[in-house]
């Protein structure tokens, strides 16, 4: 399991609208950097350092082969973060129907008074 620091890191992470566009597009199949690039109108220094704020929280992995550097989804960070958020979802979902449940019960308590 990801401890909560490794989860701000993936959070911070995906803040940038331009980290999760390459998450999108990690998420069909491995890139190579300049692939990557190819798909953005900034240079090739600033993908560089977005691939590094998502290697660095885990998200993706690096492998390097000579010159060229060879990009992939992590699934074991990704699935960490998506625990999570599913856990945050199933309390809030729960939380909720139990208050939708206590305001349908009130009128019909006051009506029998």
């Amino acid at each position: 399991m990801v401890n909560s620091t490794n989860l701000d890191g993936v959070f911070s992470a995906l803040a940038d609208p331009t980290r999760r566009r390459i998450v999108e597009r990690l998420a069909r199949g491995p890139l190579t950097v300049g692939e990557i690039a190819s798909g953005f109108a900034i240079s090739q220094p600033a993908i560089s350092r977005h691939v590094r704020v998502l290697e660095e929280s885990g998200l993706l992995d690096r492998h390097v082969s000579g010159r060229v550097h060879r990009c992939t989804l992590s699934p074991k960070v990704m699935h960490a973060a998506s625990t999570w958020i599913d856990k945050q979802r199933a309390f809030w979902n729960a939380t909720l129907d139990r208050l939708g449940d206590l305001l349908e019960e009130s009128p019909q308590r006051k009506k029998k008074t």
